[in-house]
């Protein structure tokens, strides 16, 4: 028998039982759809980290204070009042061959209100260089300046979020007033919309004032403590160094002595994007995994449909042997005809898993990449799970006796 012959007796004989032959195929059908869709949705969650971090600003650290223990529990950061607008200060006048700008945070929740309409939001106390800091742009009117700074201006820059739960669809926002508790706040400006970042969070749903204003006359506070402060430095090649000195400098104002922790803690973009890259990979890893039980079954069931096949064809396999087919031929037949139910079984589940990370992209709002490789592979490797999982039954195939199988009833 040629090898154009044994293929088309290989075809004919999964043709003869489509539903066996399509049942057998599931186990393959679904791993390789699972690795797919997992591959894909795992590559775009990557890739949407990549871009939430990097819209967190130019070349940023971030430092929170208070990592205090209190007995041998650790507090919050930011949940302290060690670190002051006065340290910000001195790290941008005294580290200013590293950075470049820095901006002191003061966060409070308060209820804004305009006319009949209220809504809760997050008021975050910032410096005038901000927009820069953190890559935000103006979509109407402007930031505030360095004299409202100063002088403890009542001006503020809302997020698009707010302004469409204060303001009307079409409603002019800037030179309006708005309350924020219970004092006059003139909204200057309105920032671009960035969206959900990767923790859910909507960034819009913000509004921004200088932080000396928000200290005084909202927090109420005589002193100059703030929750956390963003750092910009001249280039990403000097974190390593900037953290230093940062470090440097914060326990030399905070009078810190050598046996004592640090009561503040830095982080910057590159290790954010490192510890998520890591949880997203080791997710995509454990998902792969048990996509991979799945054509593991699928295999077994192809062995398991083998055998009874052979079992089934003991007659035929001896009378093809008794006019010329040698057990060559019969053992590319079977193995044949067990490639061909796992790659068929592949090219479905290709189809499939491309299919469903799609339909979850758009569902979920979710960046899928689908790469021509990953698919090549999941498609090859469908092939090798049908040849290594037919081998056995072609094997015994191939050995059997003739005569035996012409008696056999």
């Amino acid at each position: 028998m040629n090898v154009w012959m044994i293929f088309k007796v290989s075809v004919f004989a999964i043709l003869r039982n489509k539903t066996r032959s399509l049942l057998t195929c599931i186990g393959i059908i679904v791993g390789i759809a699972a690795v797919i869709a997992v591959l894909a949705i795992g590559k775009g969650a990557s890739m949407m980290m990549v871009k939430e971090i990097s819209s967190m600003g130019n070349n940023l650290v971030m430092v929170w204070p208070d990592w205090n223990r209190r007995g041998t529990v650790r507090t919050g950061a930011g949940a302290g009042q060690t670190m002051t607008a006065g340290d910000a200060e001195a790290i941008e006048r005294e580290l200013s061959h590293i950075v470049k700008s820095v901006s002191p945070a003061v966060n409070v929740n308060s209820q804004l209100v305009r006319q009949n309409r209220n809504w809760n939001a997050r008021v975050s106390g910032v410096s005038c260089e901000m927009p820069e800091i953190r890559n935000w742009q103006i979509a109407e009117g402007r930031f505030f300046e360095e004299t409202e700074q100063l002088n403890n201006a009542r001006v503020c820059v809302i997020g698009t979020t707010v302004k469409g739960r204060l303001f009307d669809e079409d409603e002019e926002v800037v030179g309006k007033t708005i309350r924020i508790g219970a004092m006059p706040f003139k909204v200057i400006g309105v920032l671009a919309t960035k969206g959900a970042n990767g923790w859910g969070q909507d960034q819009d749903d913000t509004v921004m004032a200088p932080y000396t204003t928000v200290s005084r006359i909202l927090q109420r506070s005589k002193f100059q403590s703030i929750n956390m402060m963003n750092v910009s430095l001249h280039s990403m090649d000097d974190v390593e160094e900037a953290k230093r000195e940062i470090t440097s400098l914060l326990r030399q104002r905070h009078k810190l002595a050598g046996y004592q922790d640090d009561d503040f803690m830095l982080r910057d973009t590159r290790e954010i994007m490192s510890t998520i890259g890591s949880v997203t990979n080791l997710m995509t890893v454990l998902l792969t995994a048990v996509a991979a039980i799945s054509l593991l079954v699928g295999g077994i069931g192809i062995m398991n449909i083998m055998l009874v096949s052979v079992t089934e064809r003991i007659k035929e396999i001896g009378l093809r042997m008794a006019i010329g087919a040698t057990p060559a031929n019969i053992l590319c037949q079977f193995i044949l005809e067990a490639v061909l139910l796992s790659t068929v079984g592949g090219i479905i589940g290709v189809g499939l898993g491309i299919a469903a990370a799609k339909a979850i992209g758009q569902i979920q709002n979710w960046p899928i990449i689908i790469e021509f490789s990953s698919a090549l592979c999941s498609f090859l490797f469908s092939a090798f799970v049908g040849m290594f999982f037919g081998f056995y039954p072609a094997y015994r195939a191939s050995k059997l006796n003739p005569i035996d199988c012409l008696r056999y009833e």
